[in-house]
C-alpha cells in the first residue's frame, strides 16, 4: 500500500510557504502552470482583502518532477511571500536574532488562536501564534491539492465547488452546474440570480466595518465504489472528509449530502433507493437520489460525493472589539491587521483541495501502484468486478 503524505510549513509574513508531498506515483503530468491555475482561483472572489493585491502566488517545484511528469519521489515546492519585503516584516519575522527591539503584539483578538496559542506554547507575544495560524497557510494546501487533483483525475475523478450562501443570501442550486460559469462569477455562485444580492451583502458588511460568513459546497464526480472502509472508525472516508474540511480556517460545521435536513425526517424519506439494472443509464448500480452525498458506512457508493463547509464570519473584524491584554489581563481593544470581508468563494477552492487530498489518499490505498499506468490497471481491474454478483456454485 502506498501512503499519500504531505506537510506544509511557513508563516503569513515570513519568507514564504513550503510543502512536501509524498506517495505520488510516477508518470503523472505536473508543472508549475498546473498548480498556478488553482492558486489563482484561491486568490479570487469578491470580498477579499488587500493582501491578494500584494501577492501573486506561484509555487516553484524543487523536486519530484522532471520534464513535466512526476518521478515517484517526494515533491517539494515553495511559495514566496512578497509581503515579506514590506513594512518591516524582514525584521519582525527574521529567522536570525535581531539587534533592534521588536514590538510585541499583546492585544488578544477574540475568535483567533491568540489566547489559546500563547497559553499552550508559553509566548508573551501573539506574533508567533497568529503568523502560523493565519489562513495564508491554505495557499500551500491548495498547491498540494492541485497535485492530488492530478492523481485522482487520472482515473476520472473531478472536484468542483460553489458558493451556497453568503450571510442570509442563499443560492438555488441548478440540477446541472456550469462549473466554468461558477469560476467566472465573482462570488463563485451557480445561481446567477442571487449573485448581485451576495455582492450587495458583502458591500453592506464592509461599510459596517464587519465580516460575513456563509456555506460552500464541494462535489466530487466520477468517484468509484469502495474508497474508504467500514471496518475501523479511522478508515471511514466520511470521517476523513469531515476532518479535512473542519481543518480549514473559520469552518465551524460540516455536512455530507442532506445530513442536516435528514436529521428531521423519517428513515423512509432519506434513503437513496437502489435502481434495478433496467433503469441504469450512466453506470452499473444507480440511485434514485443522492441524499447520502455519495457515502454509506464510511465507503463511497458510486454516487457523487457532496460535502459542505460552514464558514463563520472571519474573526479579524475592522472594528475594535473588547478584549484583554496578554501581559496584564486588563481590559482593552483588539488590534486590526488587514483582513477579508468574505472568504466563502476562496473557502470553496480550499475545500476542493482538501477533498482532493483525502480522495488521493483513498485512491492510493485502494489501487496502489508506483507508476500511474499500474494504478490505472488496478483501477480498471476493480471496475470490471462492479455489478450484480453471479450466484456461486
Amino acid at each position: 500500500m502506498t501512503d499519500f503524505r504531505w506537510l506544509t510549513a511557513g508563516e503569513s509574513h515570513g519568507k514564504g510557504l513550503a510543502a512536501i508531498v509524498e506517495g505520488i506515483p510516477a508518470g503523472i503530468e505536473m508543472s508549475e502552470a498546473i498548480i498556478a491555475a488553482d492558486l489563482r482561483r484561491r486568490q479570487g472572489g469578491y470580498g477579499r482583502g488587500r493582501r491578494q493585491q500584494i501577492e501573486t502566488d506561484h509555487a516553484e517545484l524543487l523536486s519530484g518532477v522532471r520534464h513535466g511528469k512526476t518521478m515517484g519521489s517526494p515533491i517539494a515546492m515553495t511559495i514566496v511571500n512578497k509581503d515579506f519585503e514590506n513594512q518591516g516584516w524582514r525584521v519582525r519575522m527574521a529567522t536570525d536574532p535581531v539587534d533592534e527591539e521588536v514590538e510585541r503584539v499583546t492585544l488578544l483578538r477574540p475568535g483567533h488562536a491568540d489566547l489559546a496559542g500563547t497559553q499552550k506554547y508559553g509566548f508573551d507575544d501573539v506574533r508567533p501564534i497568529l503568523e502560523r495560524s493565519s489562513a495564508r497557510e491554505t495557499t500551500a494546501r491548495v498547491a498540494v491539492g492541485a497535485i492530488a487533483r492530478a492523481l485522482i483525475g487520472a482515473i476520472g475523478i473531478t472536484v468542483h465547488s460553489h458558493t451556497l450562501t453568503v450571510g442570509p443570501v442563499r443560492a438555488n442550486v441548478p440540477e446541472r452546474i456550469d462549473w466554468d460559469a461558477v469560476d467566472a462569477s465573482p462570488m463563485r455562485v451557480a445561481d446567477k440570480s442571487v449573485e448581485q444580492a451576495m455582492i450587495d451583502e458583502v458591500d453592506k458588511t464592509r461599510e459596517a466595518l464587519d465580516t460575513v460568513g456563509g456555506i460552500f459546497e464541494v462535489r466530487a464526480s466520477g468517484v468509484p465504489f469502495g474508497l474508504g472502509s467500514h471496518v475501523h472508525w479511522d478508515r471511514k472516508l466520511d470521517g476523513k472528509l469531515a476532518q479535512a474540511i473542519m481543518s480549514i480556517n473559520a469552518v465551524k460545521a460540516f455536512e455530507i449530502g442532506e445530513g442536516v435536513a435528514g436529521a428531521g425526517m423519517r428513515g423512509s424519506q432519506v434513503q437513496d433507493i437502489i435502481l434495478p439494472a433496467s433503469a441504469w443509464e450512466r453506470r452499473k448500480w444507480e440511485r434514485a437520489t443522492n441524499r447520502a452525498g455519495g457515502l454509506e458506512a464510511g465507503m463511497t457508493n458510486g454516487e457523487d460525493i457532496v460535502v459542505r463547509g460552514f464558514l463563520k464570519p472571519i474573526s479579524t473584524v475592522p472594528q475594535r472589539m473588547p478584549t484583554a491584554d496578554l501581559l496584564t489581563g486588563e481590559e482593552t481593544q483588539s488590534f486590526y491587521e488587514r483582513s477579508d470581508v468574505a472568504v466563502v468563494p476562496a473557502g470553496g477552492v480550499v475545500g476542493e483541495a482538501m477533498v482532493a487530498i483525502v480522495l488521493a489518499g483513498a485512491v492510493l490505498e485502494k489501487f496502489g501502484g508506483d507508476n500511474i499506468d499500474e494504478l490505472r490497471r488496478n483501477f480498471e481491474a476493480f471496475q470490471a468486478t462492479v455489478g450484480p454478483r453471479e450466484p456461486r456454485s
